[in-house]
């Protein structure tokens, strides 16, 4: 790290006297670094187009979208993580970003359409009913249908499953359909807590002496433009709200930060998996807070009961959580001689195993900080592990799933997370995504990459050649 009076040389030259100092890569200037990354910004432009002509007619497919999509990120990423930048680098990346976002939020989405179920909910609290006491197709509430037949033909499972959402979900929902009804304008929404989250890994690359035109991860990622500004997912919400609780547990406020935690979590849930990594010895405030916040949030919809937790036991069977059939890790174990019939509870058991040893590294790491003998920002990567190994024992189906992994990578780079998310954004758009033996085998190709890219990363921690090859240069943007 650096200050920010001499910004982020993240990848400078380490082995000087070695026979590798001829080999340096060239350091272009400033101006040439903007002029690459203009000409793939307009490539991620004309692909972000071409993604929303895919939805009526097949040119060259989403894999084809997605897979060009990659490969322009992981030049522009190259870029900015090596490269000098200037004052005019970072108005480029917010340019390209919000271009890309503008053709997708316009568009119906085609890719999902947990939106409609989004905007419905919002439409049943407006007439004073709670969105968990009913299933759409229900008679009692016929009377909604007609002024709102375009949302309602679109919603998934709406003859048997009450609404899966927790209560901050709710209430955004509530809000954003109070202003506006409709699909465009919840997407709109979720593209504007992006924002939010900009700020937030802003700030921090700022505290962290990492300059800011490092967002450039995080704002160009071509995950985040379809299941953001594509399908308008909530997620965009709940990382937001991760971003605040990250910065707020840097600056060691910890009633915001327990804040910010509790109102992810009654947005998506799964943010609950941080709670360890940024507690911080002798701090009750923040636990407490969160514990408070999640009891206001289902206590102020506690009206419908049992129902307040919705469609998650069913949405657990269905999606092989409960049969373990969607775990990845626990199939492929399956398939050794011998082991044919692990028990899932036995997954679970390995799963509860893991967790315990990472959160033990944490509760070491919140005692350290409590006394004050390692940096700030140490909480950062145990947050980043607990998040990742989540989603590897999960093995999620649906990249909206994964996305919440891009701000961490935006303040931590790294090749297994990068081959994850690239892997699995790629690897289901095409014929690979269907359930069953192709999935099996598109999971394989992805564990197999993350696992190639470790070896990798862990080579180049030992060996860093590339700090030679890539010189980063002591110039750069300004200071925030």
């Amino acid at each position: 790290m650096t200050t920010a009076a001499n910004p982020i040389p993240l990848v400078r030259s380490a082995i000087a006297g070695s026979r590798f100092r001829d080999l340096r890569w060239p350091v272009i200037r400033p101006w040439q670094t903007n002029a690459a990354l203009i000409v793939i910004g307009t490539g991620l432009f004309f692909l972000t187009r071409q993604l929303i002509s895919e939805y009526g007619h097949y040119t060259i497919g989403f894999s084809g979208v997605s897979g060009w999509s990659c490969i322009l990120y992981l030049c522009a990423a190259l870029l900015i993580l090596t490269q000098p930048v200037d004052r005019f680098t970072f108005p480029i990346i917010l340019t390209v970003a919000i271009v890309c976002r503008l053709v997708a939020i316009f568009p119906a989405p085609y890719l999902s359409s947990d939106i409609y179920r989004y905007v419905w909910d919002g439409v049943v609290q407006h007439a004073h009913i709670s969105p968990y006491r009913y299933v759409p197709g229900d008679p009692v509430l016929a009377f909604l249908r007609v002024p709102n037949q375009d949302i309602f033909d679109n919603i998934n499972r709406r003859s048997y499953a009450h609404t899966i959402y927790p209560p901050a979900a709710q209430a955004l929902f509530y809000l954003i359909t109070w202003i506006s009804p409709t699909v465009t304008f919840m997407k709109t929404a979720m593209v504007l807590f992006e924002g939010i989250t900009m700020y937030g890994l802003i700030t921090l690359l700022g505290y962290l002496g990492i300059r800011r035109e490092q967002t450039l991860l995080y704002a160009w990622c071509p995950l985040l433009i379809w299941e953001i500004a594509g399908s308008g997912h909530l997620d965009s919400a709940a990382m937001a709200f991760i971003a605040l609780a990250l910065l707020a547990r840097y600056r060691r406020q910890p009633i915001l930060t327990g804040l910010f935690l509790g109102i992810a979590i009654l947005l998506k849930l799964y943010p609950l998996v941080l709670l360890p990594a940024l507690y911080r010895r002798g701090d009750v405030k923040m636990p407490a807070v969160v514990v408070a916040i999640l009891a206001f949030g289902y206590a102020a919809y506690s009206s419908a009961g049992l129902l307040v937790f919705g469609f998650l036991g069913g949405y657990v069977k269905e999606e092989g959580m409960a049969s373990g059939s969607r775990y990845f890790l626990l199939d492929i174990t399956q398939r050794i001689p011998g082991l044919h019939n692990l028990p899932t509870a036995v997954y679970y058991v390995f799963c509860a195993a893991a967790f315990a040893a990472i959160m033990s590294w944490c509760w070491q790491t919140a005692v350290q900080q409590g006394s004050d003998r390692i940096a700030a920002d140490a909480f950062l990567r145990p947050a980043f592990v607990l998040a990742a190994a989540l989603m590897f024992l999960f093995s999620p189906h649906y990249a909206w799933y994964i996305i919440w992994l891009v701000p961490f990578f935006t303040l931590m780079p790294n090749l297994p997370i990068l081959a994850y998310l690239l892997g699995f954004f790629y690897l289901y758009t095409t014929a690979l995504a269907a359930p069953g033996p192709k999935m099996f085998l598109a999971n394989e190709i992805l564990y197999v990459g993350v696992f190639v890219a470790f070896l990798i990363q862990s080579a180049l921690d030992r060996w860093p050649l590339h700090r030679t090859l890539f010189v980063q240069p002591a110039s750069g943007s300004e200071p925030l």
